[in-house]
């Protein structure tokens, strides 16, 4: 593209640095990895187990059992009717089972914040490229319409001086010869 029309294609200053770190950066294909302590880890696997239909079901299960087991006496009653003892094993698996969620949910949330940032990252680049793109696209149009013109005249110039004349006096009303 000439110089003539490199003026057409441009973007901001701002937009030009931002392009050319984005470009340097290549956020498409770096992929930000975040390290997972052993602590995380553990959080991660408690608040994916604890979440699930499976502890769920074996959770009921055994509640039911306990229950069954106090009422019923087959074994001496070691927790009766109020459930005291249940009460307490319940609430202590609350009370840790919590706070392990929530970190898992805060560290999980994070990533997702992190993977938002790499995706604006990568959709401000793509903007920027389809608006560069855009204004060579233009440019080299209006290159075209240009060279088009002056083929045109080049070709009306050749074409008899009377022809020209009668297509003139058509186009503007009121012109005589």
């Amino acid at each position: 593209m000439s110089n003539e029309q490199s003026h057409k294609v441009h973007l901001s200053p701002e937009d030009q640095e931002r392009l050319r770190e984005l470009r340097a950066q290549k956020p498409a294909r770096n992929v930000p990895k975040l390290a997972l302590t052993p602590g995380a880890m553990l959080a991660d696997r408690v608040a994916e187990t604890v979440g699930s239909w499976r502890f769920i079901i074996i959770q009921s299960v055994l509640l039911g059992i306990w229950i069954t087991l106090n009422m019923m006496a087959f074994i001496n009653r070691w927790d009766p009717y109020p459930f005291i003892l249940l009460n307490l094993v319940l609430s202590f698996q609350a009370a840790y089972a919590a706070p392990i969620i929530m970190m898992s949910q805060n560290r999980q949330s994070e990533i997702d914040r992190r993977h938002a940032e790499h995706d604006y990252r990568i959709n401000v680049k793509a903007e920027l490229e389809i608006e560069l793109l855009h204004n060579k696209i233009d440019a080299l149009r209006e290159q075209e319409i240009l060279q088009l013109l002056n083929i045109i005249q080049r070709l009306s110039a050749h074409l008899a001086p009377e022809l020209v004349a009668a297509i003139e006096a058509e186009a503007v009303p009121g012109k005589t010869k």
